[in-house]
Parts: structure tokens; sequence; C-alpha cells
């Protein structure tokens, strides 16, 4: 957007040289630049008084840059700071309850790219409810940018260098080990729901800082359990979001899962349970929660 403004205001330049004289140029120079190519202006008139967050990671980004009295609903992915948990509900962004958002008077709503219904969308829109579309990538730089961007939307810049050093002062302090463990990531809601997490998925890439090796790398997104596929991929550690462990009775129900107890992980007791959002967020704790997952699956 710079460059074809700054573009425009060139193929001007000689004509108003001519008949108005430098000093009108430069003015109309300062116009165009602040009015026409400086994205940040038009995002400064956002009303951050009353907002609501459809997404757990922007959520925390949110409340690490300074704007946590500010929001007035969440989404249930929503869990951190424990504030959060204490506001109403929207429901799940994909499945957004949205006379209950509008009903909480918003003047902004924060949600991922592609995280709305169109239709729910275009009632946020024909309400009159300015919408903020964020993009996030599951790795360290795409935690960084989720950051940045909040931060420039809302003109907190100088919350960025901070957060960004926290992220890097937590990932230095992960210990390298020689050993590359297998890890296996299920995803669970009881027993009849069961799936694992393949490549490009942020559990893979979590895996991977963490310095272990994905056991389910052979396949993409993720797939439904079974006990033959598990028992090849014999996992040396299976992990868990804590509300999926918790779902097939702890560690023990886990064992009487078909194909869990013939695996390593299984014959050595070694599973891990992490919360949801720490573990897959890529959120300012990033670098905490590689940490953590490093020192358990090693241990």
């Amino acid at each position: 957007m710079f460059y074809t403004c700054l573009g425009l205001i060139c193929s001007y330049i000689s004509t108003i040289m001519f008949y108005q004289g430098f000093s009108r140029l430069f003015a109309f120079v300062i116009i165009i630049l602040v009015a026409s190519c400086n994205p940040a202006v038009k995002k400064s008139h956002l009303n951050t008084e009353r907002i609501v967050s459809l997404d757990g990671s922007i959520t925390e980004v949110l409340c690490a840059i300074g704007l946590e009295k500010n929001i007035v609903g969440v989404d249930v992915t929503s869990t951190y700071p424990e504030s959060m948990n204490a506001l109403p509900k929207a429901g799940h962004n994909r499945n957004v309850n949205v006379e209950g958002v509008i009903a909480m008077h918003p003047t902004v709503i924060f949600v991922l790219e592609n995280g709305l219904k169109p239709e729910a969308e275009q009632q946020f829109v024909s309400a009159g409810v300015q919408l903020v579309k964020c993009k996030k990538e599951n790795d360290i730089q795409g935690a960084k940018n989720l950051i940045k961007q909040i931060a420039d939307t809302l003109g907190k810049n100088e919350q960025v260098p901070v957060l960004w050093k926290q992220i890097d002062d937590d990932l230095a302090t992960v210990k390298k080990y020689d050993s590359q463990p297998k890890v296996l990531f299920i995803y669970a809601r009881g027993v009849g729901t069961m799936s694992v997490a393949g490549k490009k998925t942020a559990l893979d890439k979590m895996i991977e800082l963490a310095g272990g090796v994905n056991a389910a790398s052979e396949i993409e997104d993720f797939k439904p359990f079974t006990a033959e596929s598990i028992v090849k991929e014999n996992p040396d550690v299976i992990l868990f979001f804590d509300t999926g462990l918790e779902s097939l009775g702890g560690g023990e129900g886990l064992l009487k899962v078909p194909g869990i107890a013939a695996t390593n992980a299984g014959k050595n007791k070694k599973f891990i349970a992490m919360d949801g959002l720490f573990l897959t967020g890529f959120t300012p704790r990033v670098g905490k929660a590689v940490a953590e997952l490093s020192t358990l699956i090693h241990q």
C-alpha cells in the first residue's frame, strides 16, 4: 500500500512543483501519506471500550498489551489469564452465539482470519460492530507476528519488544538433549472420540520445538485413532490436553484403550497432559510451553 501511494505522489510531483510551488507540494505529500498510506491512522479509530475476543490466543495477547479490563466477553478457548474465566462466554468461534455477543454491546470484536462463519460475520457487520481479523501461524515467528499485528492495530507498539524478548528469554532456557523421544498427541473427548495429530498441526510444531519426533509424521492434520496404527507408531510418550486425558479416566483409563498398553509409552506409563491454550496457543507464553514440554518428554 505504501509503495502504491508513493508512486501516486511521484506522478503528481512535476505538475504540482510547476504550478503551485514546493510548499504546496510538501503539504500535498503529507496529506496523502497520512490519509491514504498509513493504516495505523485508520486503525486508531477503533473504539476499544468494550472488546469481545473470539480466540484464546488473541485474548491472551490483548491482556498482555494492557487491555484486559476492556474485554467484556470471550469464546470458550479464552482461558488465560484467570480473569477471563469469569467473563460471559460466546461459545466457540466457529459456532458463536451471535445474538449473545451482540447483547454484550461490543464496540469491537477480535477474531482469527476465517474464524467466523460468513453468516455470523455478516450479522456483526449489519449490527454495526467493528471486526478485526488476525492472522495466526503456528510457529515462533507466527507468535511474534500475532503480537505485533494486534499491538500495531491498537497503537500499543511499545509492548512488542518486551513481549518478543520474553519469548526469546524463555526459549533460551530450553535444554538440549541427545535423545529424541517419539511423541504422539491424541485429541480425546472420551473413548469414542479420539484422533491423532500428524504434520501441519500446532502439536507437530510444538513436539519439534521441544526436541521430540512426532510419532504420527506419516499423516497430515488429524486422523482417527486406531489400535493398529498406535502399535505401529509405538510412541515413547503420549501427549494430551489435560481435559482430553481426564475424559478417558486418566492414565488408568487410558491403559484400557486397545493398543495403548502395547506401546513403549503404555509400558512405562509415560503420559503427559498440558493445558490446551498453553500448549498450542502460540501466545506470549510459547517459550514457557516449549520449555515445559521439552522437560516432560525427556524425563
